[in-house]
């Protein structure tokens, strides 16, 4: 199961540095500068009439069950297309290569020959195949939840020529 660790270790790398580089604030304007939404879509804040706030277009829950029945479908909801991709696009490289597995162990059991070694790699893809299901569901619960969380990471070359990592969190 190392291979298949690896590649689950090497999507996630992989993953990391497209979701830090979208810029959250790219898409909205400043709070200040904020037009109220429809009615349907606005939450008011008890005590403050006059502010309202994002509401994502679906629930956290809502969210979960879309990506735990097809990963990717929950994020796409919520706006976050790249996140998406990469769910699907794992998803069909995971579901080939269970069919390839597949293939190969039956080829393997008429020949007598590395059953054992094939039976792993098969079940290895599939454990994938349901944490992908699964990390996704859970990944789309928390974007939910965090739709109208106001904070920008950047990464940008520092004066002295290296990279660093900002958090920008607007205070009241």
């Amino acid at each position: 199961m190392t291979r298949a660790a690896g590649l689950a270790v090497l999507f996630l790398l992989a993953a990391a540095p497209a979701a830090a580089q979208r810029d959250s604030t790219a898409t909205r304007p400043p709070a200040d500068t904020l037009r109220v939404p429809a009615a349907d879509t606005t939450v008011r804040r008890a005590g403050r009439p006059d502010s309202v706030r994002p509401r994502p277009p679906i629930s956290p829950g809502g969210a979960f069950l879309r990506s735990l029945l097809i990963p990717g479908w929950g994020q796409s909801r919520l706006g976050r297309n790249l996140t998406a991709g990469v769910f699907v696009a794992f998803e069909g490289i995971a579901a080939t290569m269970v069919w390839k597995s597949t293939w190969q162990l039956q080829f393997a059991e008429v020949r007598g020959k590395y059953v054992d070694s094939h039976t792993q790699e098969q079940q290895d893809w599939i454990v994938l195949l349901i944490f992908n299901h699964f990390f996704a569901g859970a990944e789309a619960f928390v974007s939910a939840n965090l739709y109208d969380f106001p904070v920008g990471l950047r990464a940008r070359v520092l004066p002295d020529g290296s990279t660093g990592v900002g958090l920008t969190i607007p205070l009241r």
